[in-house]
């Protein structure tokens, strides 16, 4: 490259020209986009990650050589071009372009390197497939729009450093291979070759780690931190994902959910221009179960839930009736001027949509111009119907649906799924908004029917509230959580909690989950022991880097904010990874596979 080069150094990037720029020589290096040949005119699009400059080949001032070297560029050759920047005519200017304003008249080039026709095109308006886009990852990065989100990412991470450090945390990072301690996800193991038959785990989180340092005296600690889960994937989550990792000394709740507002509203200030509002709204889990079916609501827009229960029990419908009398409810929303939007067809879409909730059917009620429709109507007097239409305050032109089910959970769980099809179908939640709530007193445990025991909501270090501690002995399944978790547009973009800081409340919180002192101990010992040694109150949380980049870069896709991800298999298209390894690296770790 040195030889290629031969002493040629940019003299910038080629969308960061300036108007004092023009009239002098400049030296730009990228890639060759658009190409375009009129005999004695050449225009290139010289494109680099800032954007694009259009240079301008022409017999009239590039020499005979240099002319003749640039008829043979062809897409995505990496050249440098030396030339002179020149205004272009006002009729000329493209206003869709950074640097429309400006062309450059070249007078040298170098070709540094040639490339063969890339399989996938290197443009913002691209249509193939995300597989194809994976398998050669560095060519999509080349586009515009991933270029931008990458670049913002970084702004982000710079944004998240200054906050804190301002704060006076300090970036402290934790060991990647680690104990198992199986409590929550499943572990992505790591065999080791120098301790037969034993193995490391990357880490789910740093949770441990950030509490040892807070036991250590580093009473503020800041991480970007890699972390990994092996489980099944989804649009929104990669088997390794990057957390903003935080943890606080001396603290209670308010004090971490006010440092923590604090940080969302300076980052989007500073890459969206949005004014967050502070203190940000509380909502219960409760609450949020009970009004939204969902402990991440959507509250950009309404379609709040109405309990109708005890209206619907006194009908003669029995999918009401037995789901309330056996402990469980029936709650509806009422979509305003909803009639002319949802067909029968559309109705029964939704009846089959909500079934993947486990509900077992979906029933509504039509307020027609020409009368009431209504699924149930003919289990109920027109007594009853007309206190469920006060009730859910329906008017003509609405359409109300109904869930019922033994669990109230389901319930829930099920028309919040409903309620977010219907907002999407209508486009009721305003993409421009950004709704920012804590979500508090979540339930510290929940029952596993598989395991036929309690299970931590968040994990086992998770503090009761001090109300609640009494009930860890009568009713686990009533304790709430020192836990909050911060959402965005419907999103959880960072949850955490106050620790367990007593080895007593630990070993019991243990004993609740089921664990026997030794195998709590086997699996904990080291931070339970730790406890022992002075612990100061503590508490923190996580923000998902990865989503958070997403919902602020405008896209509905997690894999596009991570330069090289995983697909839902968990593999690399680019790589092949996970591959198989040779006899000899298996002997090594003393490992045998098995067909």
């Amino acid at each position: 490259m040195a030889e290629l080069l031969q002493g040629w150094k940019r003299t910038g990037y080629c969308a960061e020209v300036k108007e004092e720029d023009v009239g002098k020589e400049v030296l730009l290096m990228g890639w060759s986009g658009t190409w375009r040949n009129l005999g004695a005119l050449i225009f290139i699009g010289l494109r680099d990650r800032t954007g694009v400059m259009q240079v301008v080949f022409n017999e009239s001032f590039t020499p005979k050589e240099t002319f003749e070297l640039a008829e043979t560029i062809r897409s995505e050759y990496v050249i440098a071009v030396k030339g002179v920047l020149a205004k272009r005519a006002p009729d000329m200017v493209n206003k869709d372009m950074k640097t429309g304003a400006y062309e450059l008249h070249a007078t040298e080039l170098k070709i540094l390197a040639k490339a063969q026709t890339p399989p996938i095109y290197i443009d913002d308006d691209l249509n193939t497939q995300e597989q194809v886009r994976l398998k050669y990852r560095y060519l999509d990065l080349r586009r515009p729009s991933m270029q931008r989100i990458l670049m913002m990412r970084h702004e982000m991470m710079q944004i998240i450093r200054e906050y804190y450090a301002a704060n006076g945390f300090l970036e402290i990072e934790t060991p990647i291979l680690c104990k198992s301690t199986p409590e929550g996800a499943r572990d992505y193991l790591v065999p080791s070759r120098v301790h037969p038959g034993k193995f490391y785990a990357l880490p789910q989180s740093p949770q441990q780690y950030k509490q040892l340092l807070m036991l250590s005296g580093f009473d503020r600690y800041i991480q970007i931190a890699r972390c990994f889960r092996d489980e099944d994937l989804r649009a929104d989550r990669q088997p390794e994902f990057t957390q903003i990792d935080l943890e606080m000394s001396f603290v209670d709740m308010d004090d971490v959910l006010a440092m923590n507002e604090g940080f969302i509203r300076t980052l989007l200030k500073k890459t969206l221009d949005v004014d967050v509002k502070l203190p940000l709204p509380r909502m219960t889990y409760k609450e949020a179960m009970e009004t939204y079916g969902s402990d991440k609501p959507d509250t950009r827009f309404g379609l709040k839930f109405i309990d109708v229960s005890d209206i619907a029990r006194q009908g003669e419908f029995s999918a009401f009736k037995d789901a309330v009398e056996q402990g469980g409810s029936v709650r509806c929303i009422n979509v305003e001027g909803g009639v002319d939007k949802f067909s029968r067809k559309q109705i029964d879409e939704l009846a089959e949509h909500v079934k993947i909730y486990r509900a077992k059917g979906l029933a509504w009620m039509s307020m027609k111009p020409e009368g009431m429709q209504c699924s149930f109507a003919k289990f109920f007097t027109i007594e009853q119907m007309n206190a469920l239409v006060e009730r859910v305050n329906a008017k003509t032109g609405d359409i109300v649906f109904f869930i019922a089910d033994a669990k109230d959970v389901t319930a829930c769980t099920a028309l919040g799924a409903l309620r977010l099809e219907v907002g999407r179908r209508l486009s009721l939640a305003d993409d421009k908004k950004f709704e920012l709530l804590w979500v508090v007193d979540f339930p510290l445990l929940e029952y596993d029917e598989e395991e036929k025991r309690f299970v931590a909501m968040h994990h086992p270090f998770t503090s009761p509230k001090d109300e609640d501690l009494a009930l860890m002995d009568t009713d686990p399944s009533k304790v709430r959580a020192k836990a909050y978790d911060m959402v965005l547009n419907g999103n959880e973009i960072g949850g955490g909690s106050i620790r367990i800081h007593s080895s007593e409340l630990q070993e019991k919180m243990f004993r609740t989950l089921g664990f026997s002192k030794e195998q709590a101990w086997a699996r904990f010992g080291f931070l339970m022991e730790a406890f022992k040694y002075g612990t100061p109150p503590h508490g923190g949380m996580a923000f998902g880097l990865d989503r958070l980049v997403m919902l602020i870069a405008g896209t509905n896709n997690i894999r596009d904010v991570i330069a090289f991800p995983k697909v839902q298999t968990a593999a690399c298209l680019m790589t092949d990874a996970p591959d198989t390894v040779d006899d000899k690296q298996l002997r090594e770790l003393h490992i045998r596979t098995e067909e």
